[in-house]
């Protein structure tokens, strides 16, 4: 068997200066988010007449800012009318049980684990007209 040398590469040490540079470079230019200086939050574009500021929505300090290319577009959106829920609708079903305080014969019903795995669901009853909830135990 024969044993390869493994030789040591040297860098070209202007090569590795130039990638340096441009890695400056790249990291020197702004980005189009700025953060606040003071909190440290996103600051959101707003448009005052005719100049531009970014204002910082969680402290509230403006910087002016040149936005070039940048158009601030507010949508908003129109709601038809107000919705209005008048009554307490229950979407659970109903079944016959009489209410042991008002002794109503009607009542909404539900299961629910809430022992261990093993041992099985409680039953949940709500009276339908006085609102009255009560278990059973299977």
């Amino acid at each position: 068997m024969a044993k390869k040398k493994l030789q040591k590469k040297t860098k070209n040490p202007r090569k590795k200066a130039n990638s340096q540079e441009k890695f400056r470079s790249e990291k020197k230019q702004k980005s189009s988010i700025e953060f606040c200086e003071k909190c440290g939050s996103i600051m959101v574009p707003i448009k005052k007449g005719k100049t531009s500021y970014v204002k910082c929505r969680h402290c509230g300090k403006e910087m002016k800012k040149e936005m070039k290319g940048m158009k601030i577009v507010e949508e908003k959106i129109n709601h038809k009318g107000v919705v209005v829920i008048e009554k307490d609708t229950t979407l659970l079903p109903l079944t016959d049980k009489e209410c042991p305080k008002c002794e109503y014969g009607r009542a909404y019903w539900w299961m629910q684990q809430t022992r261990s795995a093993d041992e099985p669901p409680t039953q949940f009853f709500r009276c339908e007209k006085c609102k009255h909830t009560w278990r059973e135990y299977k």
